[in-house]
């Protein structure tokens, strides 16, 4: 049996290996001082600019970049593992120019509005500069498919005469493709990196001071005091803690490293599988980014592209978020049944009430946000109170409260932190800029409902095999960014909301962290359990099966989105979207009341199915079946 410390060392070796931003060098003397100075003047910019208001578009985004890119050259070397916590001489060259050309924007504003469209020789020399150094900043924060996708559309925008059909256009000659990528807020300073340089920012900062002041350590705590006894207790708790952090990381390995080196090895003591024990971890931990009030940095990408507020991406997410946690804990229930698995015994719990007597505080934060959100504060400004107020809080107790070097390592860490959001969002303005450039966007779309056959159901899955494709070596935001471009237009075109298209793409672009065969949530999960990464994928796959079905259902019906929603209609659409997922939970794991066999499985689920999909029709054949299920079981349970 391996020792916690054993687990701990397994969850940041998985870290490492499935989440390259977690490879960053550790400094040490006056380059630790540097780093950390350069970072907490990048979290100082943000804060300034927060308070006082940003600057024009282009010097926001360029300061922001310049951060960015020098912090990225610093901290992750040209040639990691080879040369101990020291860097390369290149490394130093690079993080300079990384700096100096967004710098080159800021300094020669004026002059480049008054020559808009005209790009100088000088010009041209700065902006393939900055362009090269968001590619290899990709290469080193995100990984080499990011890169690739980034590199296909390049040559496209080149090779434009020499392409067949609908996708041949008139070329681009290099100077007007980096005048449009560095010179405009079309390409890398267009709406990401916007997005990242307000919004983003100051969540991942928020989320920072949160992780400081121990909010982490109360999830777990507070879960076990509320799961912990019942029935497989150890994996609900998992599932719980993992979706309350999924509040304060956008990052689905990092979550699973995060709680999984607690509630992993709990689950393998307790009974279950290595492999379920890691999906468990896996597929609660992805679905974190679909979990509001705080999600995934797409979603405040989403609110910029559909053109609504954030909250009101946030009510759209909170029935869908329900269901799909729902199946997760259904899931691991229903193991826990078919396997008499029991809970940790309640003397051995901490008590609920303790809990938030000593450390209720913390959640002060996330109240607030919530309410400041619903009350019509702007992300940004909402954002920033409670940044203040996560640092207040704190303070009301001793045993959490911050010193004042805590406070300024929260503006380390959350500079650190957002520089592979950052990264992606610079190079996916790459995408964007080429799209916008040759007009391949509506091409695109045009060809993919041609190939679906202008069918809704066809046009659905292609996009669903696009944004599952992208998501195996591509983040979260930039997949979002890329399927919203290409495949999101093609479902609006068929009469679908824009709201519910984007959240279509959004939930397939995260749930690919746990789709086999490359699904790294799952992996790191497998990494921490010892258990066969493929085997657990399959299994977070079977676990999340929420995720993969209701896309479509709020395409098809968008009231689960609340979109023209009546309250009866929303009532009755959750309740039984509840007991469908319990139907489709069941029979993945093949119990109900005892255990199934194959045709009962197929008939459960199809049940499940039913009672999911919004309708009156649909949801009495769906109970119907359900409950024609439960009796069957329980009479071939009688003496």
């Amino acid at each position: 049996m391996m020792t916690d410390n054993k687990h701990q060392q397994l969850a940041e070796d998985a870290l490492k290996k499935y989440d390259k931003e977690a490879n960053a060098l550790t400094h040490t003397g006056w380059m630790a001082k540097f780093v950390s100075s350069l970072a907490i003047a990048f979290s100082v910019f943000q804060l300034y600019t927060a308070v006082f208001g940003v600057l024009d578009a282009q010097l926001q985004r360029a300061v922001h970049l310049g951060f960015g890119l020098a912090l990225v050259y610093l901290l992750y070397p040209t040639f990691p593992g080879s040369r101990g916590t020291t860097l390369h001489c290149i490394d130093y060259v690079l993080a300079f120019l990384g700096a100096a050309a967004p710098a080159y924007l800021v300094i020669e504003y004026n002059n480049l509005v008054l020559r808009a469209g005209t790009v100088t020789q000088t010009d041209f020399i700065v902006g393939l500069v900055g362009v090269l150094l968001v590619i290899e900043a990709t290469r080193r924060v995100v990984g080499i498919p990011m890169v690739c996708v980034v590199l296909f559309f390049l040559a496209y925008a080149f090779l434009g005469p020499d392409m067949p059909g609908m996708l041949a256009h008139r070329g681009l000659t290099p100077q007007q493709l980096v005048g449009h990528l560095f010179f405009t807020t079309e390409g890398i300073f267009g709406i990401p990196m916007g997005v990242s340089s307000t919004f983003i920012f100051l969540f991942i900062l928020f989320g920072a001071y949160l992780d400081s002041t121990g909010l982490g350590k109360f999830f777990i705590d507070l879960a076990n005091a509320v799961a912990g006894w019942a029935s497989g207790g150890p994996a609900k708790v998992a599932v719980l803690s993992s979706g309350l952090m999924g509040t304060v990381s956008g990052s689905s390995v990092a979550n699973v490293a995060g709680t999984g080196s607690f509630t992993i090895p709990m689950m393998k003591k307790l009974g279950y599988d290595k492999e379920f024990a890691g999906a468990v971890e896996a597929a609660a931990s992805t679905g974190g980014q679909l979990m509001p009030p705080v999600m995934g940095a797409a979603a405040f990408l989403m609110a910029e592209f559909v053109g609504v507020p954030y909250v009101d991406i946030v009510k759209a997410a909170i029935i869908p978020a329900v269901l799909y946690f729902t199946g997760v804990w259904l899931g691991v229930h229903f193991e826990a049944k078919r396997k008499g698995l029991k809970g940790i015994p309640r003397e051995e719990l901490p008590k609920a009430w303790d809990i938030f007597r000593e450390r209720g505080h913390l959640a002060l934060p996330l109240v607030v946000i919530i309410y400041l959100l619903v009350s019509g504060y702007t992300p940004m400004r909402a954002a920033l109170f409670a940044i203040v107020l996560s640092i207040l809080a704190s303070s009301l107790r001793a045993s959490t409260r911050m010193k004042p070097i805590d406070i300024v390592r929260g503006l380390e860490n959350g500079a650190k932190s957002v520089l592979g959001v950052l990264v992606a969002c610079a190079s996916a303005g790459i995408i964007i800029g080429v799209v916008t450039k040759t007009g391949v966007g509506l091409k695109l779309a045009s060809a993919l409902l041609s190939f679906a056959g202008g069918m809704m159901l066809p046009t659905m899955f292609f996009t669903m095999i696009t944004a599952l494709l992208l998501g195996m070596g591509v983040p979260t935001t930039a997949n979002y960014v890329i399927t919203s471009t290409i495949a999101a237009p093609a479902l609006v075109q068929m009469g679908i909301p824009t709201l519910a298209a984007h959240m279509f793409v959004f939930y397939f672009g995260i749930i690919a962290d746990v789709t086999p065969p490359v699904a790294l949530a799952a992996y790191a999960g497998a990494a921490i359990s010892g258990g066969n990464a493929l085997k657990t994928g399959v299994n977070a796959s079977k676990l999340a099966i929420a995720a993969f079905i209701i896309p479509y259902i709020f395409v098809l019906s968008p009231v689960i989105l609340m979109i023209d929603a009546t309250p009866l209609g929303l009532a009755q659409t959750l309740v039984t979207a509840m007991i469908g997922m319990i139907a489709l939970s069941s029979s993945l794991i093949g119990h109900l009341v005892t255990d199934m066999n194959l045709w009962e499985r197929a008939v459960l689920f199809a049940g499940g199915l039913l009672m999911i999909i919004p309708g009156a029709a649909t949801d009495l054949g769906g109970l119907a079946i359900f409950a024609l299920s439960i009796l069957l079981q329980k009479r071939r349970l009688r003496p």
